[in-house]
Parts: C-alpha cells; sequence; structure tokens
C-alpha cells in the first residue's frame, strides 16, 4: 500500500481532507506506524489552524478563555514549559456509545469535530500535549501532530469500548506529544494499570525528558482511570499502582514530575487524596485559581445523558511542587458560555473541559532534595 499524506506543495486542505476514513485505518495502520515524521514535510501551524477555520466557517466562533498569571517571582529566564491536558471524546463513543442527549449527531461529525479539536490545540500551542480517548491517532493525530514538531506516543487500552460500536476506528487509548525542538527523550513507559493485583483496562505512558534550554530532567506522565461511580476503590488501587510506578521512574522524586489525566475521581475520593499525600509532594495545578489556592474548580465535565445531567470535577494536572511552579493557568468556560445544551456542542468537540498551565522550574536547587 502506499501511504501519501499529501506534501508542501499541496493545499493544507488536503491534509485535513486524506486523513484516512474510518474504514480505512485498520488496512493503512502498518503503513502508518512505519512512516517517519522526517520523511514527511513540516506544516505550518499558521496554515493548518487556517484550514481549520475554512472547514468550520458555518459552525460559531471559538470560545474565548483567557489565561490568569500565578507566576510569584521565580527570578527564571527561561521560557515556561505549557502543558495540555484533555480527554477529547473518543469519536465512537461520542457518536455510539455516550448518548449525549441535547447534542445534535450534526456537531459530532468528525470532518468537522476533528478540526475543532485541532483547532483548540492550535490556539493554545503546548509544549506538551496529553490526550485521552485518542481513537484517531493513526489516521489524523499522529500524522498531522508530527509534522507539527511533535514526537508522538499513543497507548491504546487492551480492550476498548470503542470496538463494540460499529464502523469504530480501532481502540482509543492515551496519547503524549512533545516538541522536539524543547525537549529531548530520555526514556519511555509504557503502563498497564494493575488493581488488586490484576491487570486492569486503563493505561498511562510516563516519559522522562530533558529540556533543552535549562538541561532539566522532568517526568510527563498521563492516565485515564476506571468511570463510573461504584469503583471508587477501583480507582484508588489504579491510582497506587501509578504512583509507585511514578517513584520509581522519578527515583523517589528526585526527577520533577508532571501527570494529567482524567481520573473520573471527584476530589473527594480516595484516589485523589492518594496523590495530594504521596511522598511525590504532588499539587493539583488548578487548586490555584480558587481564591484560597485549595480547592479545585466546580467542574472539568458538564454533559446531559439519559440519566440525567451531570456536572463533575474529573480532571487533573498534578505536578511536583517543591520542583515547579505554576506561572498560569487556562481560566475554565462559564457556564454562560457552556451553554443550556452543555457539552459538547457546535462550540465545543468534546464533554470534558481542556486544562493547560505553563510551568517554570524552581531555581532553588536545595529544594530539589
Amino acid at each position: 500500500a502506499v501511504c501519501s499524506m499529501g506534501n508542501s506543495t499541496s493545499r493544507l486542505y488536503s491534509v485535513l481532507a486524506k486523513t484516512l476514513s474510518s474504514g480505512a485505518v485498520s488496512q493503512h495502520q502498518d503503513c502508518l506506524e512505519q512512516l517517519d515524521s522526517a520523511q514527511l514535510d513540516p506544516i505550518d501551524p499558521k496554515d493548518l489552524l487556517e484550514e481549520c477555520q475554512i472547514v468550520l466557517q458555518k459552525r460559531p466562533p471559538r470560545f474565548q478563555r483567557n489565561f490568569v498569571n500565578l507566576k510569584k517571582n521565580t527570578g527564571s529566564n527561561h521560557r515556561p514549559i505549557r502543558v495540555m491536558q484533555w480527554n477529547i471524546l473518543a469519536q465512537a463513543l461520542g457518536e455510539g456509545k455516550d448518548n449525549f442527549v441535547q447534542c445534535p449527531m450534526e456537531a459530532l461529525k468528525w470532518e468537522e469535530r476533528k478540526c475543532l479539536i485541532l483547532e483548540e490545540i492550535l490556539a493554545y500551542k503546548p509544549d506538551i500535549l496529553c490526550l485521552q480517548e485518542v481513537d484517531h491517532y493513526f489516521d489524523t493525530f499522529e500524522p498531522l501532530l508530527s509534522r507539527l514538531g511533535y514526537q508522538c506516543t499513543f497507548f491504546p487500552k487492551p480492550w476498548s469500548p470503542c470496538l463494540d460500536v460499529e464502523h469504530n476506528n480501532g481502540p482509543d487509548g492515551c496519547a503524549m506529544f512533545f516538541l522536539k525542538e524543547r525537549f529531548e527523550l530520555v526514556s519511555s513507559a509504557n503502563i498497564r494499570l494493575t488493581a488488586m493485583k490484576l491487570k486492569t483496562n486503563q493505561v498511562a505512558i510516563a516519559q522522562t525528558l530533558k529540556c533543552h534550554e535549562t538541561g532539566r530532567l522532568f517526568c510527563i506522565a498521563v492516565t485515564h482511570l476506571k468511570a463510573r461511580t461504584g469503583w471508587e476503590r477501583f480507582r484508588s488501587a489504579q491510582g497506587c499502582d501509578l504512583l509507585q510506578n511514578l517513584k520509581n521512574i522519578t527515583q523517589g522524586a528526585k526527577i520533577p514530575l508532571i501527570v494529567c489525566g482524567d481520573f473520573n475521581a471527584e476530589p473527594t475520593e480516595e484516589v485523589y487524596r492518594e496523590f495530594s499525600n504521596s511522598s511525590l509532594n504532588l499539587n493539583s495545578a488548578y487548586k490555584l485559581l480558587s481564591p484560597d489556592g485549595q480547592t479545585e474548580p466546580p467542574y472539568t465535565t458538564w454533559k446531559i445523558r439519559p440519566s440525567g445531567e451531570c456536572r463533575h470535577t474529573l480532571d487533573y494536572i498534578w505536578y511536583s511542587q517543591h520542583a515547579l511552579n505554576v506561572n498560569s493557568a487556562l481560566g475554565l468556560l462559564t457556564e454562560e458560555q457552556i451553554g443550556p445544551n452543555r457539552l459538547p456542542s457546535f462550540n465545543y468537540p468534546s464533554d470534558h473541559l481542556s486544562l493547560v498551565c505553563d510551568f517554570s522550574f524552581n531555581q532553588d536547587p536545595d529544594r530539589l532534595l
């Protein structure tokens, strides 16, 4: 099979239009995995954003969200590291299983929804991007983001619920992307989470990166824990397993750590307390947006299903508070912006809000010990 992903002389719309259709992905996946991103011509992000906006011209404009400055005087002259966390909503689940009763099916069409997702990513320009529920990795995100300069990693769930949906695009999973011009990959681990010594269907990726500008090492991890009420103890066990893996990878917190994830857990759950009280000395970045710096946002997901309206705080960016500073965090959408039909919608492609933070290294080396 011949895989053509476009070239620099083609209109970028062809790059978007030719990202493989759902039915074609399985027969092209081997080819896509073999493609070396160095063989593909780079894409100018401004051009790709323009192409996305052409596709989306009949949709309402993007919501405006502002960064909240949280920076204390760190004395750092280095560029901050921007990290984006987002459960983008698996296409197969959005169309087939999740039953967003107030969301028109037209709003979930992949050809437009993928442009809304890309528009959000391109608008905030993350240095590191952590995604959950990715089921269009090989036909959309890997070929496009690799051409934007990202190194890409994907770890699918062993038994993805997407596979139960007719005309699915393969399993969903976690994906991580980092800009190669800013970081060097030192080590990478794909972790299948365990609970009560049993392997589970949930996964994580943990990568140790070296920052070119500072020479500093840090670990970035992405995960997606088990969903649904009644599985609190299960999530707690998965969280303990992930923390133990991260302790080993960071040599007991000697290497600074950032953990992004959809934990499917409110701050009242045990798994949240485990992360808060871990020996890794983690703090939740989005707490810093609250007046007291101790309270999570009122919601990170808001949707309406047949069983009723669901408004929860489930998504987090954890960080080593002894080694890293949060310079700023992206404010959430307001209830007025989200609207009465909630998420997803013609305005917003997922039922979860993206979280974005700018981090800098603490300049006091003694505090790393």
